[in-house]
């Protein structure tokens, strides 16, 4: 008995210690560079385990179960309730993945049909004050950096064990609790953390291109003046689908509408986003 006692508290601490942490952060973003008043609020995840971290929206996790739910039950893009979709609408559409093994920064971000997805080239060089405060619960520490083109200011704690924090920030003695930008545009604040079992795999619709960074911002300036070339390629049959699911087909004939519409509508749509999202997280 006392030899199953032990076995079972092994067995219980090594799961205890595979659970992975999830950090809630709320992001709050002005993307629209003409319209400063337009300020976007929602909640995304850090989540950390010992092997690596993903950083992503927490609107994205909700998409994906739904989708995931409509596939399973064999009703396709019928059975999905595109209101409950339009209602989860991003701003971060991206994704972060810190590999810890190798100190690696992957960033990850769907242009027309595909996932491109490249490793962050820049070092962050951070400056750490002496200066302190509380935030919440945590005592913090200031730290400043330059990043794509933003002057950011960070608050860490060495209250938890983490050396991590959100989007691409990191390599702090601690976690990131808010980092924000000295325009006011960008912030992330934690709001409250807890165990998960595993880090969820987050679906990928359309095949992952690996690109160098440069080319990935070639790309993404390629898509908002002609999107159509992006839609296209493979087929164009994958972007239609993957357009159709996410709210772009409207009305019952969605499947069977005129290509040239279709098109027009998809170019519109494009530049419409690109417009709202004049005023980037990152700037170069």
């Amino acid at each position: 008995m006392k030899k199953l006692g032990i076995i079972a508290l092994t067995l219980f601490i090594q799961a205890f210690y595979a659970q992975a942490n999830r950090f809630v952060y709320q992001v709050t973003m002005k993307p629209d560079a003409e319209n400063k008043g337009d300020v976007k609020t929602e909640n995304a995840y850090l989540d950390i385990s010992s092997e690596k971290s993903v950083f992503y929206s927490e609107n994205r996790i909700k998409r994906d179960s739904i989708m995931q739910k409509a596939f399973q039950g064999g009703g396709g893009r019928a059975s999905i309730n595109r209101d409950q979709m339009e209602g989860l609408r991003s701003n971060i559409n991206y994704s972060v993945e810190k590999d810890k093994t190798n100190q690696k920064t992957y960033f990850k971000d769907r242009i027309g049909r595909d996932i491109y997805s490249y490793e962050e080239d820049r070092p962050l060089n951070w400056k750490i004050s002496s200066e302190t405060r509380k935030i919440g619960e945590y005592k913090v520490q200031k730290a400043e950096t330059d990043f794509g083109g933003r002057k950011w200011t960070a608050w860490f704690t060495t209250d938890l064990p983490y050396q991590d924090g959100p989007y691409k920030f990191g390599g702090l003695p601690g976690l990131i609790v808010k980092v924000e930008d000295d325009k006011g545009d960008y912030s992330f604040d934690l709001m409250k953390n807890y165990k998960i079992a595993e880090l969820p795999v987050l679906n990928q619709f359309g095949n992952t291109l690996k690109v160098k960074r440069a080319d990935f911002m070639k790309q993404q300036q390629k898509f908002k003046t002609d999107p159509m070339s992006f839609m296209n390629q493979g087929g164009g049959q994958g972007g239609f689908s993957t357009t159709r699911i996410m709210g772009g087909g409207r009305g019952p004939g969605g499947g069977n509408q005129n290509p040239a519409d279709m098109k027009k509508r998809m170019e519109e749509r494009v530049k419409e986003e690109a417009k709202k999202n004049s005023n980037p997280i990152e700037l170069q």
